[in-house]
């Protein structure tokens, strides 16, 4: 286990190597967040994200959300991206929405009870995209263990997570990216899913930094619920 200080040149070349090296282990390593600290696997590996849920204490049945490098990604593993969602990730992506669609049936990875389907996000965090686009997607959860408070600091996530995690990346403190937000708020979740039929609406299932009214304005009430 070992803390490195991106703001450091020499820290940041040698701790996203060792991430890099960790990840395709299936190791766990921190990664600072536009909202908060997370704690990250490789998502097609199921060994190391069964070792992200054990690291909170958290079971199968909460699987990980999916960080991913850019938009396209969203095609690669959603099996149908309604024209709703491209207009949400073309106004909030790089940030703080999650979207969840149906994943595609031929991916073989396992995030744990999804019932088919994948919760995605493109954080706003140039230390966890240049990460995400040397290591392709990454299961991601905050960097707590479950129950308690979300983690702004990587000391913070060391203190919770300890020697489950091989490499720490330190980023300063997180989650004043969106100041019109409450304090140590995590990223807005719509359920997207249901967009795929024509009376269907999206459902936001936790309320967080992106406002809910800036969804409605996006995608329109009647395509909300």
């Amino acid at each position: 286990m070992a803390r490195y200080d991106t703001s450091v040149p020499a820290e940041l070349l040698t701790g996203m190597r060792l991430a890099r090296t960790a990840i395709g282990r299936g190791e766990l390593v921190v990664i600072p967040t536009d909202t908060v600290y997370g704690v990250a696997a490789d998502a097609f590996q199921p060994e190391a994200v069964q070792r992200l849920l054990d690291a909170k204490g958290r079971g199968r049945q909460a699987p990980p959300p999916v960080l991913v490098p850019g938009i396209p990604t969203l095609d690669a593993l959603a099996e149908v991206v309604p024209e709703e969602v491209r207009a949400l990730v073309a106004e909030f992506w790089p940030g703080g929405l999650t979207v969840i669609l149906r994943a595609r049936t031929s991916l073989q990875w396992d995030l744990g009870e999804t019932r088919g389907t994948v919760a995605l996000r493109m954080p706003r965090d140039p230390i966890a995209l240049e990460l995400l686009s040397e290591t392709g997607p990454l299961a991601v959860s905050s960097a707590n263990r479950t129950g308690e408070p979300a983690a702004l600091t990587a000391e913070a996530a060391e203190a919770m997570l300890g020697d489950s995690v091989a490499v720490y990346l330190e980023s300063g403190a997180v989650g004043d990216a969106y100041p019109e937000a409450e304090a140590h708020t995590g990223s807005t979740i719509v359920d997207a899913t249901a967009l795929e039929h024509p009376e269907g609406r999206a459902r936001i299932v936790r309320h967080g930094v992106i406002p809910d009214e800036e969804i409605v304005r996006v995608i329109g009430a009647e395509r909300c619920a």
